[in-house]
């Protein structure tokens, strides 16, 4: 009886164990798929308008990750000091309300520091591919 007993454990745990490390990688795999759909959900914006996600924020920075497809535009706006780095580059068009237009050329990997715009504009991806920012926003400070 005894020796049936060790048999059976000798067996099962060894199969209990191999069983556990076929299912975990497997598990893994559904938590990436979720995680991925949940991005990708984020990060959707209506056609025609860039899709803006947000990354940080606090009483000082706000930071977000922008993706530009071609023809995508986002609000009109005056935007505050902002350091920018492409993760994507590409020309940005910005039209101002009085008609007036300024490209602004992103090579990725770049770093821009850019003033806070007296004139709000609306940035508008005009090439053929997508362009993605990360943008640091510094906040003002509360009075």
């Amino acid at each position: 009886m005894k020796r049936l007993i060790r048999l059976l454990i000798g067996v099962m745990v060894p199969a209990f164990m191999v069983a556990g490390l076929a299912v975990q990688p497997a598990a893994a795999q559904d938590k990436a798929k979720e995680t991925k759909k949940e991005v990708k959900k984020d990060a959707k914006a209506a056609k025609g308008k860039a899709a803006i996600k947000e990354l940080f924020q606090n009483d000082k920075v706000r930071v977000v990750e922008a993706t530009f497809k071609p023809g995508d535009e986002a609000p009109n706006a005056a935007r505050p000091f902002r350091v920018i780095r492409p993760l994507k580059g590409g020309t940005l068009t910005r039209i101002f309300a009085d008609g007036k237009t300024e490209k602004v050329v992103f090579k990725t990997g770049e770093v821009k520091v850019l003033e806070a715009d007296k004139v709000p504009y609306i940035p508008k991806n005009e090439g053929k591919s997508d362009i993605v920012l990360y943008l640091v926003f510094l906040k003002e400070p509360k009075k």
